[in-house]
């Protein structure tokens, strides 16, 4: 009786449960879809089989610069399946102010971007992401959003391969390196990507 009651009392309170490092990783990056710049759909699903560079940005930071050498990454390994996608977002101090469109237009104008944007999102707190949510809270990488630019890798399964924060720059050779080494992995399998 007492052993149950000791019991109950630890679940109830959470004491002696697992940590969040311990919860196993359930469902992939490709389990979700997005909301383009554009206002439309972008499901992850549709790249299964590609490599991603996740990446929360911002127009007004000290790291802005950095869309440059994200979009000659995109530059130089989209032909090799990379596709590198930008989830603006206003979290930090407000350096992401402008609209949908208006992002889509700096972005362009001034770093010549051509990879895809999506449309502004919470990557913390309450009103957190969906994706965000499942980067930070259960994926193989977790851990909070720590500024804008933090850069999630993803494989081609959907599986999160690497995480980098803010001031590891894009042409960083670690990144280029877990780049090379991501799309030179095989695609998987037809089953090995069904849900069950």
């Amino acid at each position: 009786m007492i052993r149950s009651t000791s019991l109950a009392f630890l679940a109830l309170f959470g004491i002696g449960c697992s940590s969040a490092a311990d919860t196993p990783v359930t469902g992939s990056a490709h389990d979700f879809t997005l909301t383009a710049s554009d206002g439309s759909d972008y499901p992850l699903a549709n790249l299964r089989g590609k490599v991603l560079l996740i990446v929360n940005t911002a127009s007004r930071c000290g790291f802005t610069g950095q869309y440059e050498g994200l979009q000659a990454l995109n530059t130089s390994y989209a032909a090799q399946g990379l596709v590198v996608i930008g989830v603006p977002s206003n979290d930090f101090m407000g350096q992401e102010p402008g609209t949908n469109a208006e992002i889509q237009q700096f972005c362009s104008t001034k770093f010549r971007v051509t990879f895809p944007l999506m449309a502004k999102v919470a990557v913390s707190g309450k009103e957190i992401a969906p994706l965000y949510r499942w980067l930070t809270e259960t994926s193989q990488h977790r851990g909070a959003i720590s500024w804008n630019f933090n850069k999630f890798l993803i494989g081609k399964d959907g599986a999160v391969l690497a995480r980098w924060g803010s001031r590891t720059k894009p042409e960083a050779d670690e990144i280029k390196a877990a780049l090379v080494a991501a799309l030179a992995a095989p695609a998987p399998t037809a089953s090995a990507t069904a849900a069950p």
